[in-house]
């Protein structure tokens, strides 16, 4: 039983939601491959890659850390 009240005249419009922007999901999933990518590729042993994989998860706090000793020294 539908009890909501309606104004006389007025009908029920769909309403269409338009979602604009970039997708901040792609960029961190290109980040997390070319992590990978410069971690492991550069690992000798079998430890160094393991520990280049998950390296890979937290290459933004690299890059944040590397961006504050940089603006630390100027």
């Amino acid at each position: 039983m539908n009890t909501e009240m309606i104004p006389a005249g007025k009908e029920k419009q769909a309403v269409q939601v338009t979602v604009q922007g970039g997708s901040p999901q792609a960029v961190y999933g290109f980040g997390l491959i070319g992590a990978w990518v410069y971690y492991i590729g550069r690992a000798a042993t079998p430890r160094e890659k393991v520990i280049g994989f998950f390296k890979g998860f937290a290459w933004p706090a690299f890059v944040v850390h590397a961006l504050l000793e940089f603006l630390e020294k100027k």
